[in-house]
């Protein structure tokens, strides 16, 4: 079973910025495409971004472009998701999740199986 263990959110001043970490734990087989998300109240779960599982090919959602990177190191089983220039908006909590679904690059959130717990981020001044 594939536990997914999400660190690093926090309050921050807008402009500034945060980096999120999404430790896999327990067995694998190979390695998962992963995919940020975040919610926020009053809204449905949001696609943020996501990596393949060799981590070639990264995908944002057009909010963020621009601003947050994301990056993986399969070594560490630990995915990255580096938010700069924050704005308020983008308070919410984020959560990682694991997939193996050939469609996981949409970030629809019903084709990633596994979910970490969430981490909150807060954007205030």
């Amino acid at each position: 079973q594939l536990q997914l263990v999400e660190s690093g959110g926090g309050l921050v001043q807008p402009g500034g910025s945060l980096r999120l970490s999404c430790a896999a734990n327990g067995f694998t087989r190979g390695y998962y495409n992963i995919g940020w998300f975040r919610l926020a109240p009053g809204t449905e779960r949001e696609g943020v971004s996501s990596i393949s599982d060799s981590g070639e090919t990264r995908i944002y959602a057009d909010s963020v472009k621009g601003r947050f990177t994301i990056s993986r190191d399969n070594a560490k089983k630990t995915v990255y998701l580096e938010m700069n220039n924050l704005k308020p908006e983008d308070t919410a909590v984020y959560y990682c999740a694991a997939t193996s679904e050939i469609s996981w690059f949409k970030l629809h959130r019903g084709d990633y199986k596994y979910w970490g717990q969430g981490t909150q981020v807060t954007v205030s001044s």
